[in-house]
């Protein structure tokens, strides 16, 4: 865990996946810490729950198995961790952005893709 930071930190295969804690931590994590290549998710539907930032310095295309990790953990720390299976939207963190006067934690996106996955927090 990232103790004293606005969110947690796992590794998945040298991959780093940060998750928020809070709405003002979700928007310092989106549009402070990530950067326009990172992956960015959060589940869908409109579910309330934490953005979570797949670190991508290099640019190339995250493997299948850190993308599954983080959005169970997309999926975990949102309200619909007690669901099968949860609907993750996915995307480059450059597509995401505020729309003026939203409430902290609210974001768009502008194009997306969806991932189903089992939630988790990996420490099982």
């Amino acid at each position: 865990m990232s103790k004293g930071k606005p969110y947690r930190t796992r590794v998945v295969d040298g991959y780093e996946i940060l998750v928020g804690r809070s709405d003002d931590d979700n928007d310092y994590l989106t549009f402070k810490v990530a950067k326009g290549r990172d992956l960015w998710l959060h589940v869908g539907g409109g579910t309330p729950g934490s953005h979570v930032v797949v670190k991508n310095p290099s640019g190339k295309d995250v493997p299948r198995e850190v993308l599954e990790a983080a959005a169970q953990l997309a999926a975990w720390y949102s309200k619909a961790r007690g669901a099968p299976r949860v609907e993750v939207h996915w995307c480059k963190q450059a597509d995401v952005s505020k729309p003026k006067g939203a409430p902290r934690g609210q974001v768009q996106i502008k194009r997306f893709k969806k991932i189903k996955v089992v939630p988790s927090n990996l420490e099982d």
